[in-house]
């Protein structure tokens, strides 16, 4: 199996502006996230950055720049992934994987596990991981996003709402929730067929990518084919507010 995989590091977060660039036991989180990203069995890793101070600190084990420069103006990692594909000519059928930026316990085995689940079926168009949600809390959460699959595993329906929704579990309205069962919380990893990367960055944001701000229902509405498997390793906390950070140094010393 090849695959290459590209991280996305914009400097500007809505919620923690140059996370990329963070302090995390001595090193920036960027680094973290390469570091885990090179000991999966991709060909090559990259960084895809708006930023020349993220791309300076890109350097792999072996001490070898790995930053590219994209064009500050993307909305969304997955266009900024394209890009670097469509600088590289990388071939239709090249598998590439999408490494978020603000994981730095991300286990490398899932970087192979999401890559292998995308070259063994033919059909789909992108890869992508669950794991399954084990509290009430995790699974009302907004920021938490909820995937459903058909049997086989294709997705059916991402979203931040809590789904599948058990009608018998809620009996005096939404806060009575009791149950769980069969809820999964998606992980943003992705492994695309370049082909399908171009195709689905052409196409304007869709209405349900809009309301959910679910850049994965544009592929779904699109009628690609998205592949979801049970991750093999749960991942540690990804960054995405101060406390999240904080969280993350207090283990990561």
């Amino acid at each position: 199996m090849s695959f290459k995989v590209v991280i996305p590091a914009r400097y500007a977060s809505t919620r923690l502006p140059a996370k990329a660039l963070a302090d995390i036991a001595g090193k920036p989180m960027i680094q973290w996230v390469i570091a885990a990203a090179s000991r999966s069995r991709a060909s090559e890793v990259l960084v895809a950055t708006d930023d020349a101070r993220v791309a300076e600190l890109a350097v792999d084990p072996s001490g070898r720049k790995i930053g590219v420069m994209t064009r500050a103006d993307h909305q969304s990692g997955t266009d900024r992934i394209a890009e670097v594909a469509n600088q590289r000519n990388w071939p239709d059928d090249l598998i590439v994987v999408n490494v978020q930026g603000d994981e730095p316990q991300l286990p490398p085995a899932l970087v192979d596990q999401v890559a292998a689940l995308l070259e063994q079926n033919a059909r789909a168009h992108i890869a992508t991981l669950s794991t399954p949600i084990t509290s009430l809390h995790e699974f009302m959460d907004p920021n938490v996003v909820k995937v459903t699959t058909a049997r086989g595993g294709a997705a059916l329906y991402f979203s931040r709402a809590p789904i599948p929704w058990h009608r018998d579990g809620a009996r005096e309205g939404l806060q009575s929730q009791t149950s769980i069962l069969g809820a999964q919380r998606h992980l943003g990893i992705y492994a695309y067929r370049v082909g399908a990367l171009r195709a689905m960055t052409a196409l304007p944001p869709s209405d349900l990518e809009v309301l959910e701000r679910l850049e994965q229902l544009r592929a779904l509405q699109a009628g690609m084919q998205i592949v979801v498997g049970i991750a093999g390793q749960v991942p540690g906390v990804g960054v995405d507010t101060p406390e999240d950070l904080e969280r993350v140094r207090a283990q990561l010393v």
